[in-house]
């Protein structure tokens, strides 16, 4: 895990000028790079060790809300600590993300205020990594449990190898251990930052649109809402909010520019957001 203590000099962020340049096509290449190695030891760790028995435990643990108290600008802000090392596009704290994903939202639904706050929060799940959870557990894209392992996933064919639900005639048959059309609600989804933060806001009942909340929790689940698999596990209510979660992934994926965000200047619109929808200290 690559986190970032204090201002040590030697991790400013310099940015690369080629990326602001960088074409819709060239995001989310996981065939190389320079940060291709990395990304690649993620997901291998991520698919030997999230299994369904892993993520039952993993509910069991982090469920409850009782592991921390603190705002939601906090934890916002807890992110300039953390790099993402499932991301093949950007190589800066995830803070910045979280304000480059807001503001373009914002610039194209000026009038959807909560929606500009999901962008800002989508991915504060990830300071359970900050908590101690290795980062194979909290980023990177999110698949289910308990049934087949999908083509789309990334690295499919190399990386769940030592993964015993990929052998066990139980889970890998096409719906596994789940009924057509049940739902994605009830279905489990490998463990990480979006089912973390869903569970967080119901938990503190904070008042984002339902659809919202959908964005938050499956907005990484790419080989649903971008490869279009899973379908057959959907409910109505699933297809419902697929396009809202499609729209929210334009501005997840290409805000990440090296053109980084003044988020001292933007810090009050957004602190106005959350005292509206999420105010006060927060259970995590």
């Amino acid at each position: 895990m690559r986190v970032i203590i204090g201002p040590d000099p030697s991790l400013v962020y310099r940015p690369n000028l080629n990326q602001e340049h960088k074409e819709k096509s060239e995001y989310r290449n996981f065939e190389s790079g320079g940060l291709i190695d990395r990304v690649y030891n993620t997901y291998k760790l991520m698919h030997t060790h999230q299994t369904l028995d892993f993520v039952k435990k993993k509910h069991c643990e982090w469920s409850g809300c009782g592991h921390a108290q603190m705002k939601m600008m906090e934890a916002v802000m807890s992110l300039d600590k953390l790099v993402d090392e499932s991301d093949p596009d950007v190589d800066f704290p995830n803070s910045y993300h979280a304000f480059q994903t807001a503001e373009g939202i914002r610039k194209e639904h000026p009038d959807k205020d909560w929606f500009h706050l999901v962008g800002l929060i989508h991915d504060i799940g990830k300071n359970v990594a900050l908590w101690g959870e290795p980062q194979w557990a909290v980023v990177g894209d999110t698949f289910p449990v308990g049934c087949r392992f999908q083509d789309s996933i990334v690295f499919r064919d190399s990386t769940f190898v030592d993964n015993p639900d990929d052998k066990n005639p139980a889970y890998n048959s096409e719906c596994g251990i789940y009924k057509p059309n049940c739902g994605l609600s009830t279905v489990l989804m490998s463990w990480g930052h979006d089912e973390y933060l869903y569970r967080v806001m119901k938990f503190n009942k904070c008042t984002i649109p339902e659809e919202g909340l959908y964005m938050i929790r499956f907005h990484s689940f790419y080989p649903w809402h971008s490869h279009g698999d899973y379908m057959h596990l959907c409910d109505d209510s699933d297809l419902r909010f697929l396009p809202w979660v499609r729209e929210f992934n334009k501005f997840d994926l290409y805000t990440k520019t090296a053109e980084l965000p003044d988020v001292e200047n933007l810090k009050p619109y957004y602190q106005s957001l959350i005292d509206k929808y999420c105010p006060g200290v927060l259970n995590w």
